[in-house]
């Protein structure tokens, strides 16, 4: 697990972060947050490129790569409060998945088990079997619950003839007991797979799924405050996949199996910055960026944004518990008595800032 940077592209850490390698204890001691790369796409069933992703994720921004990034909503700055730290890419030969995915899983394991919690950038949804499952070998067997925003259930028994894919992870973490399928939501579902039977092996494990109607005629906050006393019911931690086909492709596009109809680049914002602030996140990973079908990084400064409101939400989450009472996200920005932007510390203050 020694760090080798990026696999498909120059070495550079998440928005200027301190590189750590998995091998060596002393790099990361006291990480609160890892980010770890996972370029694997050799599970995709349609278009392949999220080998690309966490490249993609980790570069995609306007602002330098400075390791800061105050958050205006929660007054927060989660790259400078957190410790975070970045391991680099797994390696994952795609023609060999099984060592692929049983790399990944240790290295989230290890992680864990020091009290780090893992960000794993993708890399095709394949990842989320290992990136859940290294968690609940830390967590406890059973005891992690799952939030899962995709387009797609991903509970298919088999994908070409192999348990593992892009498709079957889902299935694969609840048959193996990392994580209990009644523990186990789904939003953003819609489109026209999966076919019945692979519905009815869900019921039968009891997962709950909001498909895209149900959030439309609910509201998606009202589908969260559901989830999260379901999610937060007889376990310890929750595991946050997001696959970025949740969102409708005109705001996505650089993904494998875009399905129209989905959330807005917005909601998922706000419903993962919340996530993060109200539960016991232990993992996440953000999935399926594709930049070979992306335009003008769209999807890239998504996935890239994803990661922050995680963090954000984090940090927020760990001030309250502090005893600190942050700023909360409806908040005025500004009081209306002459005040200025944020200051950063650096010079780059509310009136200097790009745009």
């Amino acid at each position: 697990m020694t760090r080798i940077g990026n696999l498909y592209g120059p070495d550079a850490t998440f928005l200027g972060v301190p590189s750590a390698d998995l091998s060596d204890p002393s790099s990361w001691a006291g990480t609160d947050i890892m980010i770890i790369g996972a370029p694997f796409d050799g599970g995709t069933s349609h278009r392949p490129g999220a080998r690309f992703g966490p490249q993609a994720i980790r570069f995609t921004d306007y602002l330098p790569h400075d390791g800061s990034r105050p958050h205006l909503a929660l007054g927060v700055d989660p790259l400078a409060e957190l410790k975070v730290a970045d391991a680099g890419d797994i390696e994952m030969p795609s023609g060999n998945t099984e060592l692929s995915l049983r790399r990944l899983e240790d290295a989230v394991h290890v992680a864990a088990a020091a009290g780090a919690i893992p960000v794993i950038l993708g890399g095709d949804h394949t990842i989320a079997f290992p990136d859940a499952t290294g968690v609940a070998r830390h967590v406890g067997w059973g005891r992690l619950s799952m939030i899962h925003f995709d387009a797609h259930a991903d509970t298919g028994n088999t994908q070409f003839g192999s348990l593992y894919g892009h498709g079957t992870p889902m299935r694969r973490l609840i048959e193996s007991g990392a994580v209990r399928g009644d523990r186990f939501l789904q939003v953003g579902l819609r489109g026209y797979w999966p076919e019945p039977e692979t519905l009815g092996w869900m019921a039968d494990q009891r997962m709950r799924s909001y498909e895209m109607t149900e959030v439309v005629a609910r509201g998606l906050d009202a589908c969260l405050t559901e989830a999260f006393g379901i999610a937060v019911d007889d376990c310890d931690g929750v595991f946050l996949s997001v696959d970025v086909d949740v969102v409708d492709p005109g705001m996505a596009p650089g993904t494998g199996t875009p399905e129209p109809g989905g959330l807005s680049g917005r909601q998922l914002l706000d419903a993962v910055r919340r996530i993060a602030m109200e539960l016991p996140v232990a993992g996440v990973d953000v999935v399926e960026v594709a930049p070979p079908y992306d335009h003008a990084e769209i999807t890239a400064f998504l996935a890239n944004r994803i990661v922050l409101e995680v963090l954000s939400g984090i940090a927020w989450r760990r001030q309250r518990a502090a005893g600190r009472e942050p700023r909360t996200p409806t908040a005025p920005l500004l009081d209306g008595r002459g005040g200025g932007g944020p200051d950063r510390g650096d010079g780059r203050d509310g009136s200097t800032g790009p745009g």
